[in-house]
């Protein structure tokens, strides 16, 4: 089952196949998804050859053929699709020990939103950390060694069985590119693909891998970039257009993820040039998002700052900056760290932005994301967007549905 909301190299190959599902209902609505047809091989049948005519003076008789097989159709493709795209994901970690996991084992930590989840097209998310049982965790150990660094280790291990809870959400596609998928090494980060694949999550994180889904003839790519060695380094400008560039060739629609900038409730705006956070170049996401759209993106989704941050609208592409912590259990869950939304954006089958939809979340310590009564971030998002992109910014409505400015670039 697949799905879709408010959360790509020279030659690479390709991490997870693509599989057909239907298109949902109208924008906005929040019906379940249809089960996907099976697929086929699409392959044509080649005519039968026919007999050559004799070269002797005889008259050859006639030579039965069979009709050759018409040429086949080119798959019909819908107009439009929907895309439900969400932040950060951090279910619950089992690391260190006596941490806690949520309530019900996390049975409801998104049970609340998965109506809006599973009614899009293609469903997106963060996945913040790995899902592994057992392992160590170089990452903290190294902290410890290094002198005036400050000694918390955030290092996340999700139980993979969690990994249902996704699924059953509707989630299609997850970036693994961010700085906790290899808290736990490479074995964290093989046991999570292999959780995923497990339960039909397509994934995207290391260089050369790609995600893949096609639904209603639109055939989707989404490739991910960080600022980490393990990923594609989003930093690498040159590098990303020319990922970017190969991969746009493929795909009807490319979506590119990046996890990048500094962190916390005093970055929500996006500054013009490179950001710093403690001490770490954290990626120019400007120069960056509009570099791979001239490429060939179709949509940016950003997190990393744990803040959701402004959105805007270059050459009807649809950037958004930042979506924030959408399922962090234990997590920075207070504050402008705890509401959030799920972005619902509808594009034409070129990728141009039609219209959006901004669900507002709220995540609540007991009862987990939910939906927010009070619909902050509506105001919160339209504020940021108009002070740092101005004309450029999406037009957001009072009931959370929104547009491209009547004039964007």
């Amino acid at each position: 089952m697949h799905r879709v909301v408010c959360a790509f190299a020279v030659m690479f190959g390709v991490a997870c196949g693509g599989a057909t599902v239907p298109r949902s209902p109208s924008l906005g609505q929040t019906t379940a998804k249809r089960a996907k047809p099976a697929s086929g091989n699409g392959a044509d049948q080649p005519a039968k050859r026919i007999a050559p005519k004799s070269k002797t003076s005889t008259p050859s008789k006639p030579v039965a053929t069979e009709p050759t097989a018409p040429a086949p159709r080119p798959p019909v493709k819908a107009a439009s699709l929907t895309i439900a795209a969400v932040g950060d994901i951090m279910l619950g970690s089992t690391f260190p020990a006596g941490r806690r996991l949520p309530p019900d084992d996390g049975k409801h930590m998104i049970e609340a939103v998965k109506k809006t989840l599973s009614a899009a097209d293609i469903t997106f998310g963060n996945l913040e950390g790995p899902m592994l049982t057992g392992g160590t965790s170089a990452k903290c150990k190294r902290m410890r060694r290094r002198k005036g660094k400050r000694k918390t280790c955030y290092a996340f291990r999700v139980p993979p069985r969690y990994a249902r809870y996704l699924a059953d959400a509707g989630f299609d596609m997850l970036s693994l590119a961010n700085n906790h998928a290899m808290d736990f090494g490479k074995q964290g980060r093989e046991s999570t693909k292999a959780v995923l694949d497990k339960y039909g999550i397509g994934h995207a994180g290391a260089p050369g891998s790609v995600a893949e889904r096609t639904v209603d003839g639109i055939k989707v790519g989404m490739i991910a970039f960080a600022t980490a060695w393990h990923s594609y380094d989003l930093r690498k400008i040159d590098r990303a257009v020319a990922v970017v560039k190969a991969a746009a060739q493929r795909y009807d629609i490319l979506m590119v993820s990046f996890h990048g900038g500094a962190e916390g409730r005093r970055f929500q705006h996006v500054p013009r040039g490179t950001e710093y956070y403690l001490r770490e170049n954290r990626g120019d996401l400007r120069k960056f998002s509009h570099a791979v759209i001239d490429a060939g993106a179709d949509i940016v989704l950003g997190s990393g700052p744990h803040v959701v941050r402004g959105m805007e609208v270059y050459r009807g592409r649809l950037i958004a900056y930042s979506l924030g912590n959408f399922a962090t259990y234990s997590f920075i869950m207070s504050g402008p760290y705890g509401i959030s939304c799920i972005l619902e954006a509808k594009l034409a089958n070129d990728g141009r932005l039609l219209s959006g939809v901004i669900h507002p979340t709220r995540q609540h310590p007991v009862r987990g994301t939910t939906p927010d009564p009070k619909r902050r971030i509506i105001g919160v998002l339209r504020r940021l967007s108009k002070a740092d992109f101005g004309d450029h910014a999406i037009v957001i409505a009072d009931d959370g549905t929104f547009r491209a400015p009547r004039h964007a670039p």
